[in-house]
């Protein structure tokens, strides 16, 4: 197993001169941010569109409550009926 310590040593010794270049006032995420970014973007649209595809096959129609039926009889009749739940 190689030793961690050194590689970490050796990386540092090659990042240090490229981190002292870099301008401090003009920070920028570069190609590699847009990479990320437009796979983001990629991943949500794919995600919507499924979920749209799959919204789509749902076949849903609500059915009648039995005690939502003596109750509607009662509001009709003039008797109180209890608020809608939902």
């Amino acid at each position: 197993m190689p030793d961690m310590s050194a590689s970490a040593s050796l990386a540092m010794t090659h990042l240090v001169p490229l981190a002292a270049e870099v301008d401090e006032d003009k920070v920028t995420p570069g190609v590699l941010g847009f990479i990320v970014f437009a796979v983001m973007a990629v991943a949500v649209w794919g995600l919507m569109k499924s979920m749209n595809r799959h919204m789509g096959k749902v076949d849903f129609e609500e059915e009648k409550d039995p005690k939502g039926d003596a109750s509607d009889e009662k509001a009709s009749s003039g008797g109180k009926a209890s608020p809608a739940k939902g």
